[in-house]
Order: C-alpha cells, then sequence, then structure tokens
C-alpha cells in the first residue's frame, strides 16, 4: 500500500532515511521543518520530486502551518522532538515541546481525517525510574518519571507518550495510533546532522576520551528503525492500534564492549579508539566541569537491557547484527570526514 504520509521533522535523522523508504515504496510524502530554508539542502539527501516530496514550515510550539502539511494525508509518522546535547536548566524546555509537540500534531491530524498515527517514542520511555536490581525490559514497562535522578529528557518522552496515549482514548475515535519506542539510535550518516547517539562513536573514534566509562546501552540502526516505522504504518490495523514497538537489535553493550568491537574490525582505522575502563570515580570528577557527562552519572554499573521479541512477532521486523551497525556507523562518519583520522 501507499497513501499520503506527514513525516514531521524532516531534518532528522531516522526522519530521514523513514522519508527515503517511504519514497522508495511508493508514498507520498509531506514533512515539516523549521525553516523552509532547510529544502535545498535536504532534498537531494532525501530524494524523491516536487511531486512526491513537499516540505511544510511548522514548529511544535506553534499552530502555524499544520493544516496545511496535513492537509490530503491520510497517515502521521510524528518524529519531531527536542533532543538536547547537554541537560537543560530548566526541563520544561524539552518537557513542555516534547508534550505539547506530540498533541498539537494528533489534533491536526484528526481536523485532517487522518486514520493512522506512528508516533516515534523511546525506549527512554520504557527502562528508566524502575528499582536497580531490574535490568531486563520491554513494551510492556513504563518510565517512572518522577523517580529520582531521571534526566529531563526521559522524563519528555515519557510524559509526551503518555499524553498522546491519553489524548487517542479521549478523542481520537477511530485513528489507529500506535509508538515505536528506538534504542540508541546508530548506523550510517548522510549529513553532519546526526542522531545524538551517533556522537558517542565520532568521540571513541577521534580519541576524544581517554577511557571507557562503565556505562552501557542498546542499539538499533537507523535503517531498521526506519524499516519498522514503515511497517507500522503499513500493517493491518489490528495489529498495530494501541501497541508499542521496540527497536532494538540485540544485547546490552558495555562502552568498552563496542570500543573493543570497533578496534577489531575497524584496524588501524580504529586506532584511537581507548580500550581501558575509566574508573567511576573519574567520572565523577570529570562531571563537575563536563555538562555532557552528568547524564552517565545514574547509569555507571547499570544494565537496561530492551527486547524487541515482541516487534519481531507481531510485525515480521528482523534487524541486522548490531555489530554490523557499529562497523558502518564508523566508516561512514570517517568516510565523510566528520572524524579525521
Amino acid at each position: 500500500m501507499a497513501g499520503r504520509v506527514l513525516v514531521t521533522g524532516g531534518s532528522g535523522y531516522i526522519a530521514g532515511e523513514t522519508i527515503r523508504q517511504l519514497l522508495a515504496r511508493g508514498w507520498t510524502v509531506h514533512t515539516t521543518v523549521r525553516n523552509l530554508s532547510r529544502e535545498a539542502e535536504l532534498r537531494p539527501q532525501l530524494g524523491g520530486t516536487p511531486e512526491t516530496l513537499k516540505f511544510f514550515a511548522a514548529d511544535l510550539t506553534s499552530d502555524a502551518g499544520w493544516a496545511e502539511a496535513m492537509t490530503g494525508c491520510t497517515h502521521l509518522c510524528h518524529m519531531a522532538s527536542p533532543f538536547p546535547a547537554n541537560v537543560p536548566k530548566d526541563e520544561n524546555e524539552l518537557i513542555v515541546p516534547a508534550r505539547e509537540g506530540a498533541l498539537r500534531a494528533l489534533r491536526f491530524a484528526k481536523a485532517a481525517g487522518v486514520e493512522r498515527v506512528v508516533l516515534t517514542s523511546s525506549a527512554a520511555a520504557i527502562a528508566y525510574g524502575h528499582p536497580p536490581g531490574k535490568t531486563q525490559y520491554d513494551e510492556r514497562d513504563w518510565t517512572n518519571p518522577d523517580a529520582p535522578g531521571v534526566q529531563p529528557y526521559i522524563k519528555s518522552k515519557t510524559i509526551a507518550e503518555r499524553a498522546a496515549r491519553d489524548w487517542v482514548a479521549a478523542e481520537g475515535g477511530d485513528m489507529v495510533f500506535c509508538t515505536v519506542n528506538p534504542v540508541a539510535v546508530l548506523g550510517p550518516v548522510t549529513s553532519n546532522d546526526f542522531a545524538a547517539s551517533v556522537e558517542v562513536f565520532e568521540q571513541l573514534l577521534s580519541g576524544k576520551v581517554p577511557a571507557c566509562p562503565d556505562v552501557g546501552f542498546c542499539l538499533v540502526d537507523v535503517r531498521d528503525t526506519a524499516a519498522l516505522h514503515v511497517l507500522a504504518l503499513e500493517a493491518p490495523a489490528d495489529k498495530v492500534r494501541g501497541k508499542r514497538f521496540i527497536a532494538s537489535s540485540g544485547p546490552f553493550y558495555r562502552v568498552i564492549d563496542v570500543a573493543r568491537m570497533l578496534r577489531e574490525r575497524l584496524g588501524d582505522q580504529g586506532r584511537k579508539v581507548p580500550t581501558r575502563a575509566m574508573p567511576n570515580w573519574l567520572v565523577r570528577i570529570m562531571a563537575l566541569v563536563m555538562p555532557s557527562l552528568r547524564q552517565l552519572l545514574g547509569e555507571l554499573g547499570r544494565t537496561r537491557a530492551v527486547s524487541s521479541a515482541h516487534a519481531q512477532a507481531v510485525l515480521g521486523w528482523q534487524p541486522r547484527p548490531p555489530e554490523d551497525t557499529a562497523v558502518d556507523c564508523a566508516r561512514s562518519l570517517i568516510e565523510r570526514g566528520i572524524v579525521k583520522l
């Protein structure tokens, strides 16, 4: 099937790959950007023609442009959400636009007669605020945003998904709604505008971090994440209505495991990747002067293994091996000159 779909946040890392896959499958795509000046830069990356890919100016915090962007669309893939490099001083800088943006997109979707909405949420809305002994998670788990130490970004994704689900239950009528909840998204980059999770690889490859802190993550390929969104848009309604689909390609990796993988698979290109462990006490001291490290403090020693068995069983989704994702991500950063060796 192929209809007309609005993909919000067209300049985003996952959104860009999703748009490319939808165009390849015959969809007509509308996409939003905050400023239409981005169109000239993005169109060569995304493909399509002026007839199959249309750009609209819209922002999460304003009604302007949303009705025009939604006109004629049968489907909505709401992917736009703020993702900061550092912890903001005020958590509402993230929470408010994430929540209000999701609700704004849903209201305009209903007004336009959109039949199906796929919301890009996150594993951040699943695997945090739980007791320390819990290490395994699936789509039935919900982050507790009120738990001590839960970071603003994690709160924003949890609150936005909860708000969206509450709105659909109360106001959505026959609208089919589901979410895709990715873990750390990696893979090839097509521009210098990529996910914050890719920055970890940039820092490892360039030798910016001298050793590996005792933290970790599950990972998923951007191409597989986009494919899961496409499946959620195209699958029969009864398979997706109300569901959450986790995008995760395998086990939980500690940073030192990923570093060793890169050194082994990349040869000379991985020579700057650190393979020593960073003591927790050093991470805590460095976080005093490096705001980006403060988000790691609550993760030291924690395991958050997030399973995608549900997405694989219900939608037939098959992610590629995480080792391939890691290497493809690293090589694309080197080839694009983002990492200087």
